[in-house]
């Protein structure tokens, strides 16, 4: 009967875990900064999706007679470049938004893919435990030494880059900090009634560590992944305002700002507009991240 009631206790646990992401959720959303912020995010996504359809202009195409027009609501501007031109004459707005989608697509696939392979390997190396999880971490440790700019440089620098080894770079770079986070969490839920429970009625070590032990490590490391999404479209920024990211004539946020920067006192729109989108996208998930965190921070609180 013991064990009966031990193993119905293990398999009601991940419930209780997907109740307390439900109750995490719950609670941010009631927040005006977290409705604020998605609306944000939502929005410049629908402005990535459908702008370039919308917007009657090109983002490559060069227009000597176009070159360094003003916004609309300044002396000089014209539709359809409501936000001005480049020193090429291409539209700004266009450019910007595609630089936009570069950055979400970049981002999102990066922080997913270190996502799975950081607490991949956490979970693994905090169950295992022995000598499995001192070389693991050994080897996460090193990883987290290695500056991303460096290795952007050695790897980048080798090679034209293009999206999927800036992925590369930053799934590199990033996913110790997953690893680390997951492996803490693994540790502490090994030990716990429910996973013993589930030993003794036989359950394979895989199972164990998908069904009872990876659901307890999502509240713990949501507010992180939204966090990461805007910390690497600033690496993604970063390499292409450097000469390593996404090469011309694909539009980026780096390429753009740094091509404006000489214009910087007759046609500061050059390297605004890029900035204030880019400014406005870490905004809206800067805030969500923080939201989430105080959400969780609040709710274990309470459970303690």
């Amino acid at each position: 009967m013991a064990i009966a009631s031990s193993a119905a206790g293990s398999f009601a646990t991940p419930a209780r875990g997907q109740s307390v992401n439900a109750r995490i959720l719950r609670l941010a959303w009631r927040s005006p900064e977290m409705k604020v912020a998605t609306a944000l995010f939502a929005a410049l996504c629908l402005l990535t999706l459908f702008g370039p359809f919308i917007i009657d202009a090109s983002a490559t195409k060069i227009s000597v007679a176009d070159k360094f027009l003003p916004p609309v609501f300044m002396e000089g501007g014209r539709l359809p470049h409501f936000l001005g031109t480049d020193q090429l004459g291409r539209d700004l707005l266009l450019r910007s938004l595609i630089g936009l989608r570069n950055a979400f697509l970049i981002g999102i696939i990066s922080v997913v893919l270190m996502f799975v392979l950081g607490c991949a390997i956490g979970i693994f190396s905090g169950y295992r435990g022995g000598w499995t999880d001192v070389v693991l971490m050994r080897i996460t440790d090193i990883q987290m030494s290695i500056p991303v700019i460096i290795l952007a440089i050695t790897i980048l620098g080798m090679s034209r880059p293009n999206p999927v080894t800036i992925i590369a770079v930053l799934v590199l770079s990033g996913w110790p900090i997953y690893a680390r986070v997951a492996r803490s969490v693994t540790l502490a839920e090994r030990q716990k009634e429910y996973v013993r429970a589930a030993r003794i009625i036989g359950a394979s070590d895989l199972r164990i560590m998908l069904r009872h032990i990876a659901p307890s490590i999502l509240p713990p490391i949501a507010f992180v992944a939204v966090l990461d999404v805007a910390r690497m479209m600033i690496f993604e920024a970063i390499f292409g305002f450097i000469g390593i990211g996404i090469q011309p004539p694909t539009p980026t946020f780096g390429t753009i700002i740094s091509g404006g920067t000489q214009y910087l006192l007759n046609a500061w729109w050059i390297t605004i507009v890029p900035g204030c989108l880019l400014a406005l996208a870490l905004g809206s998930l800067n805030l969500m991240g923080g939201v989430l965190e105080r959400s969780r921070n609040l709710i274990l609180q309470g459970a303690a």
